[in-house]
């Protein structure tokens, strides 16, 4: 496991400090968190960069690759609907191959649950993110926004199908994924394991799917059993949104759309009209009065950004360093509001986080 360089004492320090300066309680996370809650919010995808490791009960787990998942289940624990919780520690994800990127790094970050004004507190979290990773040193940094919930109220206000919808929303983060969904249903690959689960009960599949690996001699570690696998593929499978020809065009130019923010939300708002997409607008503009200390040069709206991790479901961002690139943002964030009920949570009243790599932060850091 690679690990990162060491970070200057004083650069530690100077990171932290807008966290300090935030307030919360400091949160406690499991090292060795549950494998199958990270594949359920971000895909069987993420698995290739977790480090796995058994449980106490011989069940799967993973490393923690980030601190999210970790704050919200102590907060759920905890039995309260509202809380500021700030972290700092090591996180832990597989380098992509031929990148010499670190294996175990450090993150600081906050998550606030409550029910408060909630254009007030993303741009609050954008500018502690921002605030602590300029403290780095760093003098190249560029603020990415998008907006997965306005993805969603924008499908709406072109009349597409709840269930369509929802699929193209949360296919956004993967563009591969989005595009296939984009295609005409005659040119969509079906995929002969896709047609086979669609004709077969999900029991009989499974119990195929299990011959199959006995025949290959195959013995997944790790992984899902057969019927798990087989019931996210069946819910895959089916269901593919079949746009018509004016829905598809509308949607390619939404997902085109990239500039200074006020500029890009104005071209998003001549695409469509309804309630709920309005009303997201509004709480864009809301959001942008408040960040009026970033400079507008540095900041960009892009309508087709998400984030890999499938737990945000509204306003997203990250802080990027031209030295280091797109793919290695230095801090990042944004609101999640349905994962704590997804966590379980009997009371859920919205949650909006960030986190920050200081040794990307810092000027003589790197990956």
């Amino acid at each position: 496991m690679r690990l990162e360089r060491a970070i200057p004492e004083d650069i530690l320090a100077a990171v932290r400090a807008p966290f300090a300066a935030a307030g919360g309680i400091r949160a406690a996370t499991a090292v060795a968190e549950p494998l199958g809650l990270y594949l359920d919010l971000a895909g069987e995808g993420l698995r290739e960069r977790l480090f796995l490791v058994q449980g106490p009960g011989r069940e799967d787990y993973c490393l923690r690759p980030d601190f999210t998942l970790g704050v919200a289940l102590a907060h759920i624990a905890g039995g309260g609907a509202a809380g500021r919780y700030l972290y700092e520690g090591p996180a832990f994800r597989v380098a992509p191959p031929g990148t010499d990127r670190a294996e175990q790094f450090l993150q600081i970050g906050l998550e606030a649950y409550g029910a408060g004004d909630q254009a007030r507190e993303d741009a609050a979290t954008v500018l502690l993110a921002w605030r602590s990773a300029l403290a780095g040193g760093r003098d190249d940094l560029a603020l990415v926004l998008g907006d997965v919930s306005l993805f969603g109220a924008f499908l709406d206000a072109i009349g597409l199908e709840p269930r369509h919808a929802a699929r193209l929303q949360a296919a956004l983060a993967r563009p591969w994924r989005l595009a296939r969904e984009m295609e005409p249903a005659a040119e969509r690959p079906g995929g002969r394991l896709a047609r086979l689960l669609q004709a077969s009960d999900e029991t009989e599949a499974a119990k195929v799917l299990a011959e199959i690996w006995a025949l290959a001699g195959v013995s997944p570690v790790g992984g899902r059993s057969p019927a798990e696998i087989v019931h996210r593929l069946s819910a895959r499978g089916g269901g593919a949104a079949t746009l018509d020809p004016e829905q598809r065009s509308h949607i390619e130019r939404y997902l085109d759309i990239a500039g200074e923010p006020r500029e890009a939300l104005a071209r998003i708002a001549k695409l469509a009209a309804g309630k709920a997409f309005e009303t997201v607008l509004r709480s864009w503009a809301q959001r942008l009065e408040r960040l009026a200390e970033i400079a507008t040069d540095r900041m960009v709206f892009r309508a087709a950004f998400a984030r890999g991790f499938g737990y945000y479901d509204g306003f997203l961002f990250e802080v990027r360093s031209a030295a280091l690139g797109e793919d290695l943002p230095v801090a990042a964030g944004g609101r999640y509001d349905s994962l704590p009920a997804r966590l379980g949570a009997a009371q859920s009243s919205g949650a909006v986080g960030c986190m920050v790599r200081p040794g990307r932060a810092w000027l003589g850091g790197g990956a």
